[in-house]
This record gives C-alpha cells, sequence and structure tokens, in this order.
C-alpha cells in the first residue's frame, strides 16, 4: 500500500508546538519562529496542546505543524491534527522518536527542503474509540497508538470479553487489553510481547497484558473490523488512550473501537523504507530507562 498519498504543498502558515515541560523546546520553537518571520511566512508558536494552537489547527490558520518533543508530543500533536488534515513535522528533543522525522541540530537543513516542497506525506490510521454505559454514550476519543481496557488500582486482573464484528472472540482474564494501530505496534503493544506491523497497514492489533490461563497471543484483525471490549469485574477497571488519564469503568462498561474517518499524516524526507532501516538501530537502544518525553 502506498503511503504517500498527497502530493506534497509549500506550507505559508506554520504552527509550531512545544512540549510543555521542556525549556529547550520553547527556545527552540522561538528560534524557528524567527527563522520562518525573516522568510515571510506565517508562524505561531505555543505549548502543544494549547488553545491558540486548537484554534488555528480547527480554522484552517495552518497548513503545517512542527512538533518539538518525543513520541509523547508527536501523539498530541496527532490528537490536534489529525481530524483537520494537518500534516506534523517532528523534531525529536526526546530519547527514542519513533514518529518523529529529524534531530534537534538538523531542523534548520530539514524545513528548508520542506519549504521547498521535497517531502513527501505518511499516512497512518487512527482509531475511535467509545465509551458505553447501559447503551449510552459516555465519550469518544480519536487514537494514534492505542487504547488500554485494564485494571484500575487495585492489582487484580480483570475479565473481559472480547468481541469482533459483532462476534464473540474470547474472554481475557488479564491485567489489560491492548487495542492498537500500526502505529502503536511499537508502543505498550511491542513492550507486551506483539507483533511490530508495517506503519502503513490499517489493521487493528489486539495484545492481553498478563494474560491468566486464557488467550495469550496477539490477534491482528482483518482491515476493516472493529472491536468491542465488556468489562466483567466486580473491582476497577479503567479506559486508557494513548497513555492518558485513566478514565474508570464499571461492570458491564463496554468499549468499542474501530478504524477512525481520520488519518494522521507525517512529514516525511527519507526513503519510504525508513521505517524498516530505522527499527533495529531503535530497538538496540533502550531510552525508556530516563524518562521519556
Amino acid at each position: 500500500m502506498d503511503t504517500m498519498k498527497r502530493p506534497p504543498s509549500v506550507p505559508q502558515q506554520i504552527a509550531i508546538g512545544a512540549h510543555p515541560k521542556l525549556a529547550e523546546a520553547f527556545e527552540l520553537g522561538e528560534q524557528i519562529a524567527a527563522y520562518l518571520e525573516a522568510r515571510r511566512l506565517a508562524a505561531l508558536t505555543g505549548p502543544l496542546p494549547s488553545e491558540k494552537l486548537r484554534q488555528a489547527v480547527r480554522e484552517g490558520g495552518c497548513d503545517l505543524l512542527i512538533a518539538l518533543g518525543g513520541d509523547g508530543t508527536m501523539l498530541r500533536a496527532g490528537h490536534l491534527a489529525g481530524p483537520h488534515g494537518v500534516p506534523i513535522l517532528g523534531i525529536n528533543l526526546g530519547r527514542f522518536g519513533f514518529l518523529t522525522e529529524v534531530q534537534r541540530d538538523h531542523w534548520q537543513s530539514t524545513l528548508d527542503q520542506v519549504l521547498q516542497g521535497r517531502y513527501w506525506l505518511e499516512e497512518r490510521m487512527m482509531l475511535r474509540a467509545e465509551h458505553l454505559r447501559q447503551g449510552e454514550s459516555r465519550g469518544h476519543w480519536e487514537i494514534v497508538n492505542e487504547a488500554v481496557v485494564g485494571r484500575g488500582g487495585i492489582v487484580r486482573p480483570v475479565r473481559l470479553t472480547a468481541e469482533v464484528d459483532d462476534h464473540y472472540l474470547t474472554t481475557y482474564v488479564a491485567d489489560a487489553l491492548i487495542v492498537a494501530t500500526p502505529t502503536g505496534s511499537t508502543a505498550y503493544a511491542l513492550a507486551a510481547g506483539g507483533p511490530i506491523l508495517p506503519p502503513e497497514l490499517r489493521n487493528i492489533l489486539l495484545v492481553p497484558v498478563a494474560p491468566h490461563l486464557s488467550v495469550d497471543r496477539a490477534i491482528v484483525l482483518h482491515e476493516g473490523s472493529w472491536v468491542r471490549v465488556t468489562v466483567r469485574s466486580d473491582h476497577q477497571a479503567s479506559l486508557t488512550i494513548d497513555g492518558g488519564p485513566s478514565i474508570p469503568l464499571l461492570d458491564g462498561d463496554q468499549v468499542l473501537v474501530k478504524a477512525s474517518e481520520n488519518r494522521v499524516h507525517f512529514v516525511r524526507l527519507q526513503e519510504p523504507d525508513y521505517f524498516y532501516r530505522n527499527l533495529t538501530s531503535r530497538m538496540n537502544r533502550n531510552p525508556s530507562l530516563g524518562e521519556a518525553k
């Protein structure tokens, strides 16, 4: 499947989103803004996310979002820009950078290429999750990496019934069940023993975490399939979206996950086979020993 879905255009209005807790991200954001303004391009800077940036993206006030941070920053950028079709260029200030495109020291040469239209857009699947309680919606979210249905503060496994396309699949007794995109296959799902999926796929990945006497293998669903997870537990359970705050779940609550109509677009300058070339170098390091950005 060709990931270069949209022909590149030269951006004219650029938003710069900085990791909210990194002073170096704000400093770099100001440098980039000055560089763009010297070339008579509109530049808007702020923490990611911020209402100023949200408004610019929602109202068509930018045609490129530069994200300054690590993979966590790229997730926040994806939540903001994906539903509005705004491409994201990631400049890595973190320790891993599976999703970012360029290291800090190379931002200027990279940006020069982007401003000349010498890049391509990689399209990645997003998911949509909805929390249902007694048939009523309690909230919905757009997802870049994964939705995790699992235990709460009590260290006890939960029983989770999984249905695919309205057909019973299995019941997990586990710490959690990860419902991931191919992008998320290199995140929590990888740590839980799941397979690595090429980023251009549009399949949902199911990975149980610490399953007890239940299905212990990851499952890749057919493209277009959806999954419903029902909580069967008399103690705490929770839903987490892309590593965000936990959402409490009750016995009988359901989480419905399917492919979103939205997609996230990442600016790429490397050759399309970059994913495999970069994979081994990243897997041979363990940046998780330090604090993630």
